[in-house]
């Protein structure tokens, strides 16, 4: 009878409401450093008693930890991630410039905002107030200057990076043939370093606050705001324009600029829908995943959000749209604070640098 197949329809949905979160896994968002107060204590214990002072940029290094910068202790610290245990490993915790040659926790850094490791292993962060690159040797611990001088400008290229001049750099990534580039946001363009020769050039912008035309070639083109930037695996380069609100992909074959997310306007619409007329909020971080899913950490409206390349859709994956903290369980009713750092580790698994929560969270599936 009719009704014998409404009852079957309607156990068959009930069990698979019920199993498939058993079988797939429901998304869970924790913390995993910083009790919630900004402060630095907490070296020797566990990640999640400590205290951090603003976290920002983060990445999972060589040895499996994830190291985070902390612009307000102007340090950089290490999570062991089996053992939960967080230390310092490079700043003394006073804001400055000094250091070059020696231990890196023994230097004076300003504002650390991102950090990356190149294929050796050696350690590179950015630091924004002093407007230059450093590195610390992974074999040796010892610190120096890669890129900049200390002092804001805009000049070098063509010459030796460490005799350029920045403007408050925040973002640096490495490309597969291991160049450096830096979004050098107070100059409206992308450098790039070749290490290996120590030189320097622009690679994108022209150092005027002007739309990017979608389709451009890099060459020529501006870019308002150039923030976070990363590379996918087939070494495109994404890019996530602060004051443009908008995200773009660089071919890095054709040297051309599409544009994928980001209506240019700021606000916070458009989840389920086109990526493109979606609005942003001062985007600030950005990571690509294993499975090419973009993340980008948009600041201003407090989310953590994904464009699908493959649909061209976007969607706010942590984060209610409003200022808060937690509580940790559901990533969607979990409140953050302006997040500026974001990455997404080789199993999907999604780092939050939840900035003025002072807690590094982490995301998972």
């Amino acid at each position: 009878p009719t009704s014998n197949v409404w009852y079957i329809s309607g156990v068959r949905k009930l069990l698979i409401a019920f199993l498939c979160p058993l079988l797939v896994g429901a998304a869970e968002i924790k913390t995993i450093a910083g009790a919630g107060k900004s402060g630095y204590l907490g070296d020797g214990g566990p990640g999640p008693a400590g205290a951090l002072a603003n976290p920002y940029g983060l990445v999972i290094g060589p040895d499996g930890a994830l190291y985070i910068c902390e612009v307000d202790n102007h340090i950089i610290r290490r999570l062991d991630l089996k053992t939960q245990q967080l230390s310092t490993v490079a700043g003394n915790g006073m804001r400055g410039y000094s250091g070059d040659g020696g231990p890196a926790r023994s230097a004076s850094l300003n504002q650390p905002y991102e950090i990356r490791f190149d294929r050796a292993g050696n350690m590179f962060f950015v630091e924004m107030q002093n407007h230059l690159v450093r590195r610390v040797d992974g074999k040796t611990g010892i610190i120096s200057t890669v890129a900049g001088t200390g002092t804001a400008g805009f000049a070098g290229d063509g010459g030796p990076a460490v005799k350029a001049q920045f403007r408050q750099p925040h973002s640096i990534s490495f490309d597969r043939s291991g160049l450096l580039y830096i979004a050098d946001i107070g100059n409206h363009r992308i450098r790039r370093v070749n290490l290996k020769t120590g030189l320097i050039e622009t690679f994108a912008g022209t150092g005027d606050r002007q739309p990017t035309p979608n389709g451009a070639p890099v060459k020529g083109t501006p870019l308002n705001g150039p923030r976070a930037i990363d590379f996918d695996r087939r070494g495109d380069m994404y890019l996530a324009l602060r004051e443009g609100n908008a995200v773009y992909r660089i071919d890095m074959r054709r040297l051309t600029i599409h544009h994928i997310a980001g209506a240019g306007a700021k606000g916070y619409t458009g989840d389920g829908g086109p990526a493109r007329d979606a609005l942003l909020s001062g985007p600030k971080g950005i990571a690509i995943a294993p499975d090419g899913g973009v993340f980008i950490a948009d600041t201003e409206s407090h989310t953590i959000r994904r464009i699908d390349l493959k649909r061209g859709t976007i969607e706010t994956v942590a984060g209610t749209g409003a200022r808060a903290d937690g509580p940790d369980g559901n990533p969607r009713s979990c409140g953050l604070a302006r997040p500026h750092g974001v990455f997404v580790d080789r199993k999907g698994v999604v780092y939050v640098g939840d900035s003025e929560n002072h807690r590094v969270r982490k995301l998972t599936n």
